[in-house]
C-alpha cells in the first residue's frame, strides 16, 4: 500500500526556534489551556469514529495487498478488480486523512501521532507531524503557552519516527556560566534542586546516627551541591568526634574494586532530575544492580514521577506521551508561577537550557519495545534484598516547611513510603529510601 508521505524537514533554524521558545505569557500557564473542551478531555476524547474509520481501511488495504501477493496463481480479471478496489480505497485513505488533519485540535494531533508512531505507522506519524509543523510554526498563536510546549512535543515526535536523527545533546546543566546560573536560580526560585538534596541528607543523616566512618556512592554528583550541608551537619554532631565521609562516583568497572571495609556504605541514587541530564535505564540498572552487592546500608532514590520504576514496565509509548504532557505542563505551570517578573531572562534562560531539552530527550529515549521496557522492571529487581521504609516525622516535616517557602500551588505528599514533591494535584519529583531486610 502506497500512501502520500509529506516531508517534514526539521533544519538546524526550526530546532533553534525551539530553543529560543519560552513558555511565559501575559498570564501564567493555565493547565486548562491543555485540555479544555474545544481541544479535548484529560481522558484523550479525540474522534475516534474517523480514526476507526482510518484503521478500517488501512486494515481492509492490507487484506487486499496481502491476498494478492500471496497467491501463486491470480486470474487476470480478479488481478484488475483486486487493484481497482485497491487504488479506490487508497484514494478514499487520502481523503479521510486530509479531512481528519485539517478538522482536528493541536492536542487531537499531538495524542494521534503518538498513537501512530505507538503503531509504527510512519506514514500517518508523518502526516501528523508535517501538520503539526505547520500549525506551530506558522500559527499567529505564537506566544500562547500550550503553543510553546507543543513544539518540543512534536519534535519529540519527529525523532521518535524511522530513521530520525538523534537529538542534539544539550547537557541539562553544564559548567558554563550561564547555565550554572540556571542552575543556581532554579535552586533559589523553585524547591526542585532543595526537597532532593535536603531530602535525602536527612534520611542519610538519620541512619548513619551511630556510624564514624560513612562512605558515600553517588549516582551522579554533577556540581556536589548536594554534599557541603551534610558535610556540615556531620561535624556539628555534639558530644562526638567529627565523622569521617569519603564521597565517589562508581561507574561499572570500579564497583568489582571498592573497598568499604568497616565503612557505613550509602548510595544516593537520583534520576531524571530536572537540573540533571537523563541517563540510560542501562546506567541506572548498573548502579543499582553494583550497589546491592556491597550491602549499603541506606539506598536513596529520587526519581522524576514521569520515570517511576512501577509505572515504566506497563506502560506503552501512546500512554507514556500523555502522561509526559500532563507532567510538563504541570512543571512549566509550577516554573511560570514561581518566576516573577523581574526573573523573566532567568525563565526563558532555564526553558532554554533545560527544559526543551529535557521533554525532547523523555519522549526520545521512552522505550517502545517490551523488552526495553523491561530494564525498568530488572531496575526495580535489583532492589530485591531490601525494603522500602517510611520517611521520618523529621524529615517530612522539613520537606513540607521546605516547601512552604516556595509559591503556595507546591506542596507535599507522603504516601506509601514515598515523599513527593507535587505541583497542585500532580506529584513532580518522589523520593524514597531502601534499607535491607533482616535477617
Amino acid at each position: 500500500m502506497e500512501v502520500e508521505l509529506i516531508d517534514h524537514p526539521f533544519n538546524p533554524s526550526y530546532i533553534d526556534e525551539l530553543y529560543d521558545c519560552s513558555f511565559e505569557s501575559d498570564s501564567s500557564f493555565q493547565t486548562s489551556d491543555l485540555f479544555t473542551p474545544c481541544t479535548t478531555s484529560v481522558d484523550r476524547n479525540l474522534d475516534h469514529e474517523c480514526l476507526d474509520r482510518l484503521q478500517q481501511i488501512e486494515a481492509q488495504l492490507m487484506d487486499i495487498d496481502s491476498s494478492i501477493s500471496e497467491s501463486d496463481v491470480i486470474d487476470v480479471n480478479g488481478l484488475v478488480g483486486s487493484v481497482h478496489v485497491l487504488t479506490e480505497g487508497n484514494s478514499l485513505l487520502k481523503e479521510i486523512q486530509i479531512e481528519w488533519l485539517e478538522e482536528s485540535s493541536l492536542t487531537e494531533l499531538l495524542f494521534a501521532g503518538a498513537e501512530a508512531v505507538e503503531a509504527q505507522n510512519w506514514v500517518f506519524a508523518s502526516n501528523i507531524i508535517a501538520k503539526l509543523n505547520i500549525l506551530l510554526l506558522g500559527s499567529e498563536n505564537g506566544d500562547n503557552s500550550f503553543h510553546k510546549l507543543a513544539m518540543f512535543f512534536s519534535q519529540g515526535l519527529h525523532y521518535k519516527t524511522s530513521n530520525s536523527p538523534q537529538v542534539p545533546h544539550k547537557p541539562a546543566v553544564s559548567r558554563n556560566t550561564d547555565t550554572m546560573s540556571s542552575f543556581q536560580m532554579l535552586q533559589e526560585l523553585s524547591p526542585y534542586v532543595k526537597f532532593a538534596h535536603f531530602t535525602a541528607n536527612q534520611a542519610i543523616l538519620e541512619s548513619t546516627q551511630e556510624d564514624e566512618d560513612i562512605h558515600v556512592i553517588d549516582f551522579d554528583i554533577m556540581e556536589g551541591s548536594q554534599w557541603p550541608s551534610l558535610m556540615v551537619d556531620l561535624a556539628m554532631r555534639k558530644g562526638r568526634r567529627c565523622a569521617s565521609l569519603r564521597m565517589m562516583v562508581a561507574t561499572e568497572e570500579d564497583f568489582p574494586k571498592i573497598e568499604v571495609i568497616d565503612d557505613a556504605v550509602i548510595a544516593n541514587c537520583m534520576i531524571h532530575q530536572l537540573h540533571m541530564p537523563n541517563r540510560s535505564i542501562s546506567f541506572v540498572k548498573t548502579f543499582l544492580g553494583g550497589m546491592s552487592k556491597l550491602s549499603p546500608k541506606l539506598i536513596v532514590l529520587v526519581q522524576e514521577e514521569l520515570f517511576n520504576f512501577y509505572k515504566m514496565p506497563s506502560m506503552f509509548f501512546a500512554e507514556f506521551f500523555s502522561e509526559a504532557l500532563h507532567h510538563y505542563n504541570a512543571l512549566c505551570d509550577s516554573l511560570v508561577s514561581s518566576f516573577s517578573r523581574e526573573y523573566k531572562m532567568g525563565l526563558r534562560q532555564i526553558e532554554k537550557e533545560v527544559l526543551g531539552v529535557k521533554i525532547l530527550e523523555s519522549v526520545r529515549q521512552f522505550p517502545c519495545e517490551k523488552e526495553e521496557r523491561m530494564l525498568w522492571e530488572d531496575c526495580f529487581a535489583s532492589l530485591k534484598g531490601f525494603k522500602s521504609i517510611p520517611f521520618s516525622s523529621s524529615n517530612v516535616s522539613q520537606a513540607k516547611y521546605l516547601v512552604s517557602l516556595f509559591h503556595r500551588g507546591y506542596w507535599v505528599q507522603h504516601e506509601k513510603g514515598r515523599l513527593s514533591l507535587c505541583w497542585k494535584s500532580r506529584p513532580l519529583t518522589s523520593a524514597c529510601i531502601w534499607v535491607p531486610l533482616t535477617k
